[in-house]
């Protein structure tokens, strides 16, 4: 009997990573269509309407029609905006169901990924004084990179305490921002510590002469969102066994969005890819004085994708990429123009004459489009860029955005994504090691000398191999072969597993090795 286990687990796996190698899945779409629904994630402090008040946050699950996978990659989506509703924001722009966004969810969804628009808080003062606008724009950001924390912890708890509703494997969570949401999905993988934002740029000087962070601990909160503040509340920070929930993620996606600082780079940052316009006029491409597009003010100096990919490349985050040897269409392309810089993808883009001053109007997202007769009509809602008193035939939201988009259509923003979508996709097969068990080893107890013990168990088990054959991962997967949880196994030869929180019952264990998987049957009792 238990040679007859064996060998239905390994065969179940099997073929499993077969199925997932014929269909191509993550590397060609094969689904069509996908199904949402729509959830409340965190409950934070919004200071949009200038006082500060509790609010929901939702996001907008998309999974792939008719899947039935449960251990999926998941991208965490955020949306431009300028940090501000549409259409304060001046943009056409700015909401969970963008074109855009609509089209990059299709577009993933159809290859297998679970995706998620996560609603952010937004909410500055762009009309006070410099040190005003900087200020609140900052904290503005801040509650970006809280929320986006926020939400990864959300999806970690469901998968491990609430029965992964959303079928993702929460060890393989990306985040992907656009416009604004690409300041957050920078910041929100780089910024580890409050510390690293008081550097002399985030500084502002008080009424007496003494200077004073723009962002201040106690009263808005760590950046992970996980301790109560004046203003911040804590977010999903433990699983139901007490363990804290960890919020870093495995891969960042940046379409034309800057970071507030390159220093937060480090050598534990996840791999990271950028889709830029050398020449946009508001998120600068190397470094820059950050430019509104709400107003056209200029707020603090940030570094673009440029020196984003450099840094990357510098501490090895894209080694990754590197070494997957990529050769493609779509690779090629990019390196023509990003000097080198692997995940960098420069997209050259015309500038264009503004028509109201005749000054250069270079464009900055030739991937965004919008309906030109909905918003030419737009009345509710003058631009702010418009005269007092202009006619909408000559000022309206529509002919405003189109200043630095002018050739904008469905077609040619869906080409753009064509170009994001095909670079994007072997970078984040490799980068989720989503072949691992297409070319794993299976293991026996023998080639390593393993134990397991006791085992049934009240949830306690103790697993044991060979000194120089440590553990460095173990799954736990339930009777019908659905991912529920992921231990970091330290790589250590030791390790005591905890299971005391599971229902009880047969489960089963992958333990990963350098050398291969070994497949065990746990019966919790």
């Amino acid at each position: 009997m238990k040679k007859l286990y064996f060998t239905f687990l390994t065969f179940f796996f099997l073929a499993l990573s077969v199925f997932i190698h014929a269909q191509e899945r993550y590397l060609e779409p094969i689904f069509d269509g996908n199904d949402v629904e729509t959830v409340t994630y965190a409950t934070n402090i919004s200071v949009l309407t200038g006082s500060p008040e509790a609010v929901t946050l939702e996001a907008d699950i998309y999974t792939p029609a008719g899947d039935t996978a449960t251990n999926r990659p998941l991208f965490l989506y955020f949306h431009t905006g300028n940090f501000l509703p549409n259409p304060i924001n001046g943009s056409t722009g700015g909401t969970r169901n963008d074109s855009t966004v609509m089209e990059i969810v299709d577009r993933l969804t159809s290859l297998g990924y679970v995706v998620a628009v996560v609603e952010y808080r937004m909410g500055w003062n762009p009309l006070g004084d410099l040190d005003t606008r900087i200020s609140t724009l900052l904290n503005a950001a801040y509650r970006g990179i809280q929320d986006a924390r926020s939400a990864v912890r959300f999806f970690r708890k469901d998968a491990v305490d609430h029965g992964n509703n959303f079928g993702i494997d929460p060890n393989k969570i990306a985040y992907f921002g656009q416009g604004t949401g690409g300041y957050i999905s920078l910041a929100a993988s780089t910024l580890d510590a409050y510390q690293n934002i008081l550097i002399p740029k985030f500084f502002e000087e008080d009424e007496d002469g003494n200077l004073v962070p723009y962002v201040i601990e106690q009263v808005h909160g760590d950046p992970f969102g996980t301790s109560d503040a004046a203003i911040s509340l804590a977010n999903t920070v433990n699983y139901e066994d007490g363990t804290p929930i960890n919020s870093d993620v495995q891969l960042t996606v940046n379409i034309g969005g800057a970071l507030a600082d390159t220093s937060w780079i480090t050598p534990n940052n996840p791999p990271m890819i950028s889709f830029h316009v050398p020449t946009d006029g508001f998120a600068p491409y190397t470094e820059g004085v950050l430019i509104v597009p709400t107003t056209g003010d200029q707020i603090v100096e940030v570094q673009g994708s440029y020196l984003v990919q450099y840094k990357a490349n510098e501490l090895g985050l894209n080694d990754v990429f590197i070494n997957a040897g990529l050769d493609d269409p779509f690779t090629h392309a990019a390196n023509v123009n990003n000097d080198g810089f692997e995940g960098l993808f420069p997209f050259i883009r015309p500038i264009w004459t503004n028509p109201f001053n005749q000054q250069p109007a270079p464009e900055n997202a030739p991937w965004e489009w919008w309906d030109p007769e909905f918003w030419s009509t737009f009345d509710d809602f003058p631009h702010p860029s418009c005269p007092a008193g202009a006619p909408l035939s000559q000022c309206n939201f529509h002919i405003i955005n189109s200043i630095v988009n002018q050739d904008m259509s469905p077609e040619k923003g869906r080409t753009y994504i064509d170009s994001i979508i095909g670079y994007l996709v072997p970078r984040a097969f490799v980068a989720f090691d989503l072949d691992v068990d297409t070319e794993v080893r299976d293991l026996n107890k023998a080639d390593i000398d393993f134990t397991l013990y006791p085992n049934p168990s009240s949830g306690v088990f103790k697993l044991e191999s060979e000194i120089d054959m440590p553990m460095l991962k173990i799954e736990i997967f339930d009777s019908n072969g659905r991912l529920i949880r992921s231990f970091d196994a330290g790589n250590f030869y030791q390790y005591q597993l905890n299971l005391e929180n599971f229902a009880k019952g047969m489960y089963y264990a992958r333990i990963h090795f350098d050398q291969g998987v070994l497949s065990e049957r746990l019966i919790v009792q």
